[in-house]
């Protein structure tokens, strides 16, 4: 079994760090960093922005990590992070798109899915009812709180590596999301102790 990616070796990092250094003499080099977290930041960007949206800012992403990668410096974090902050500030050029996303599935539920049938009945058993209240809570956080819960949720990023990519302290990270899950609890329909 893999370990979690907030848990992953230090290896890990070393090898991606390593991989970027060489892509800058090889750039097909970046084509592994770019097969290794294309799909988890394509699901935290299409988490956010939805589909649509996604392919063009993830793509975005990765050819921003690409021209940039001369001046990435390990020893200021790791790649995974900083390619979530690269995505993390393309989505905020798209913050119209995703608010209005948030406001739309808050008044229509949940999107269409087009996965296999279990997907469609686990969907719409615990999602369909509570989506729409959801999403109207997402969009009524600050950015800064909705950041920290999307890269915590969609990113599954730990704690270090939210503050990383947000260039911010650790205990900022703890503070707003604490504060964004206090909002999140009174906002939703339930009150914690019973399934949605």
């Amino acid at each position: 079994m893999t370990a979690p990616p907030e848990l992953a070796e230090p290896e890990a990092a070393r090898d991606d760090a390593a991989l970027l250094a060489a892509s800058l003499q090889d750039g097909e080099e970046f084509t592994a960093l770019y097969d290794r977290y294309f799909p988890a930041v394509y699901r935290y960007v299409a988490g956010r922005l939805g589909r649509e949206a996604a392919d063009d800012v993830v793509a975005e992403t990765f050819l921003a990590a690409f021209r940039r990668r001369a001046a990435f410096d390990p020893a200021r974090g790791a790649v995974r992070p900083w390619l979530y902050g690269i995505a993390t500030n393309l989505i905020a050029q798209h913050r119209r798109t995703e608010t209005r996303r948030y406001q739309a599935l808050a008044r229509i539920g949940t999107e269409p899915d087009q996965t296999g049938h279990e997907d469609r009945v686990a969907s719409s058993v615990t999602a369909e009812r509570l989506q729409p209240h959801l999403a109207r809570a997402l969009a009524g956080l600050s950015r800064k709180d909705r950041d920290v819960v999307l890269l915590k949720a969609l990113g599954q990023l730990g704690n270090e590596e939210i503050a990383a990519v947000l260039g911010v302290p650790y205990g900022t990270v703890g503070s707003r999301l604490n504060r964004a899950r206090r909002k999140l609890r009174a906002d939703l329909p339930f009150d914690g102790t019973e399934g949605p």
